[in-house]
């Protein structure tokens, strides 16, 4: 028997980092709601506060200085995080749509994805979303050339600001010119001529022409004049994205939804939106970070009140507000109900403004004090009751859970989410997924059998199930071997029975995807109710030609490495807020990639030895392969390709629970030019789930196999090292 806290009962749905659902997520890390999964749905990990990024194009500020890292917020608010693209929605069946994965089912949704600068033509890059600039930008940066002609299309404070940092970035032999109906529209003729004026003196010419639109390296205007350009920026009138346009929610002319002065979408009370995407009824205003952010409290306290059933509270958008415009001369335009000054004080007010905001999200630490209060809501949220917790639909929990009875999934969730599975077929499949055992056919000689599983380790149950398959499928292609077929086994925490449903059909979709793409069937296997998400594996297989064993290397045989190292270092120092989510991403992308063509391309060049790095680190499988052979090492450290922040995760102090007893293997090695604590020798001993395979291969075949490696989609595969008659010895 085991006693659990309430399980939740309800899924919050929040689409997109804005400025607004940041807000959301910093509120509910202090005002948590008990029965409630919230989960953050964003295309990056790492948000861009667009106020700044006039600043950084300019040079003033840092990347890291302009991105709140959402993987840390969201754990402070006790969300998941799921970095991926929404595409479309499902009111019927209260469903988001990604790209690349299964719908993702909410209760309440909130949408706070901003929105894309109208772009006329295909020519030319968009500056929102930020996230995809900023790269173009540094190439930008890169391929500029004296005499280029960069045009910024757009006069808007966001097209003046980034029109006069490009100035400021670019050598004064490159053109910047800013093309626009009108400067500045929403504010006055003072503000206008002193932004004109600053625009001459900073060498950037000014086109009052209107766009129509753009093709193979030319601007047309409305009066059929065509401008050449070497670079073009759209920073003009937004859009909304074709999945909002074209879903069944109540929109204006422009496809924005159109909210209530709760922020409640008008058509679908399930639906709640903030920002740019928003069309506040009766409240018409150009769109404005502003808007987004002094929206956030409000819309993070009616989401409070929708779930529990009671009265929401008004948003009033200001009908004025002071504009602060950077013009990358340690100055800004102060802009306020027609009236513009101009000085350097207003460019110390903006970026302390800036600074401020960002530390509420970067500093949660101290987040109680930092920045203003947050709105609450009027009523606080029904109590529970002792040892019971309810869904929306009234469903009831008996507390406590019997492991025995209780732990096995209900047949009718178990039997949706197996259906909505694809056909899972494969060769010497006699019967799969649907009585008490799956059959195959008895013509696999040899056959392999291996299994393998753990606890999930990402909060995207989909990517976690393909994490795992791959994990899982690992052991077999070690053995230089065919899998045939793999059982599933899964644990799913207590939840209402339709959000059971779902996380099971996403972790089993995600696992089947895996498989399936490796031309593996998933033919089986077993559910349970348990204390975390979990999944294990097994998988058969079978060899088409000798097996390749961790025994079989010879001396001068070279080592080569599929995948790069730090899984383990990353992900502890990603749990201590001690590593950006951006380099956990990168660990992520390396565990959700297959082995499969890596072990093509080592049978194509007479591999002698093989074996996959897991558990025990690179040192530790790699030492099982010389005990087996019966011979020596040499590694090369300076060769051992690393994930991004794998060393500096290390220098911090973070590492892995099984790092210390991986690093025992250490003391059979002799270190010439480098100390146990050295990070590149730390990183031999570093745990990875999902990792590369280590083979051995002959010297001839070395450079011809990386060459393959490299070709099949392994960019960090690598030669590190070669055995040796005997002796162990690791060297920079």
């Amino acid at each position: 028997m085991r006693s659990e806290a309430p399980p939740p009962a309800r899924d919050l749905v929040l689409v997109g980092g804005g400025h607004s659902h940041v807000q959301v997520l910093r509120s509910l890390g202090m005002a948590p709601l008990p029965d409630t999964r919230v989960t953050l749905v964003a295309r990056e990990a790492h948000t861009p506060y667009s106020g700044m990024l006039p600043g950084w194009v300019a040079g003033r500020y840092g990347w890291a200085d302009i991105h709140i890292d959402l993987g840390p917020l969201c754990r402070f608010a006790g969300a998941r995080l799921i970095v991926a693209e929404a595409t479309g929605l499902d009111l019927e069946r209260n469903a988001l749509q990604c790209a690349g994965r299964p719908p993702m089912r909410f209760d309440l949704l909130s949408i706070n994805c901003g929105a894309a600068p109208v772009a006329l033509g295909a020519a030319g890059m968009s500056v929102k979303p930020i996230g995809r600039f900023l790269p173009q930008w540094r190439n930008a940066l890169q391929d500029a050339r004296p005499g280029a002609r960069f045009l910024f299309v757009g006069g808007g404070p966001g097209g003046v600001e980034l029109a006069l940092a490009a100035r400021r970035a670019l050598p004064s032999e490159v053109r910047i010119e800013l093309v626009t109906a009108q400067l500045l529209p929403d504010q006055g003729p003072w503000a206008r001529r002193l932004i004109a004026r600053k625009l001459a003196q900073a060498g950037v010419a000014l086109r009052l022409a209107t766009a129509a639109a753009s093709r193979d390296g030319l601007l047309f205007l409305e009066d059929g004049e065509a401008l050449a350009f070497d670079r073009l920026f759209w920073v003009t009138g937004v859009a909304a994205p074709p999945w909002i346009a074209d879903s069944a929610l109540a929109k204006d002319a422009q496809g924005f939804v159109t909210v209530d002065a709760a922020l409640r979408s008008v058509s679908h009370p399930q639906v709640f939106a903030a920002g740019d995407i928003a069309d506040l009824q009766g409240q018409a205003r150009p769109k404005s970070g502003v808007i987004a952010v002094r929206s956030g409290p409000v819309l993070a306290a009616n989401l409070s009140l929708a779930l529990g059933g009671r009265p929401l509270q008004p948003f009033r958008a200001q009908k004025r507000h002071l504009s602060l415009i950077g013009t990358s001369d340690d100055r800004a335009l102060a802009c306020w109900s027609g009236l513009a000054l101009e000085g350097g004080w207003a460019w110390r007010w903006k970026d302390w403004i800036d600074r401020r905001f960002m530390a509420r999200f970067q500093n949660l630490s101290s987040a109680a004090k930092v920045g203003g209060p947050i709105l609450r809501p009027r009523t606080g949220p029904k109590a529970w009751r002792a040892g019971e917790s309810r869904s929306p639909a009234g469903q009831a929990f008996a507390a406590p859970r019997c492991g025995g009875c209780g732990a096995k999934l209900a047949a009718q969730p178990l039997r949706r989410a197996l259906a909505r599975l694809p056909a899972q077929e494969g060769e010497g499949v006699l019967q799969g997924i649907g009585d008490d055992a799956a059959v195959l056919s008895g013509a696999f000689e040899p056959l392999l059998l291996s299994v393998d599983g753990f606890p999930s380790l990402v909060d995207d149950p989909y990517l976690f199930g393909r994490i795992a398959a791959h994990h899982a499928l690992n052991d077999i292609y070690a053995m230089g071997a065919r899998p045939v077929g793999a059982l599933a086994l899964a644990s799913v925490p207590l939840m209402a029975e339709a959000m059971m449903e779902d996380e099971l059909h996403q972790l089993l979709k995600g696992a089947a995807d895996a498989l399936n793409a490796d031309g593996v069937p998933l033919v089986g296997g077993h559910s349970s109710e348990g204390a975390e998400l979990s999944l294990g594996v097994a998988v058969a297989g079978t060899a088409d030609r000798p097996l390749l064993a961790k025994g079989g290397g010879r001396p001068g045989d070279r080592l080569l490495l599929t995948k790069p190292l730090g899984v383990g270092a990353l992900l502890a120092a990603h749990m201590r807020g001690l590593a950006p989510s951006c380099s956990l991403a990168a660990a992520l992308a390396s565990m959700d990639q297959s082995n499969q063509a890596a072990l093509a391309a080592f049978r194509a060049h007479k591999a002698r030895a093989l074996t996959d790095v897991t558990g025990f680190g690179l040192i530790g499988h790699l030492s099982e392969m010389l005990q087996a052979s019966g011979i020596g090492a040499r590694l090369w450290l300076g060769r051992l390709p690393a994930l991004p922040g794998a060393l500096e995760s290390f220098r911090r102090g973070a590492a892995s629970v099984l790092q210390a007893g991986n690093e025992r293997a250490l003391v059979d090695w002799e270190l010439r030019g480098c100390a146990p604590e050295d990070p590149q020798v730390r990183l031999l001993a570093d745990p990875q789930t999902s990792g590369g395979l280590l083979g051995c291969v002959p010297a001839s075949e070395a450079a011809a196999c990386r060459q393959a490696l490299l070709k099949a989609g392994y960019p960090a595969s690598a030669e590190i090292g070669m055995l040796a008659e005997e002796g162990r010895r690791l060297s920079v």
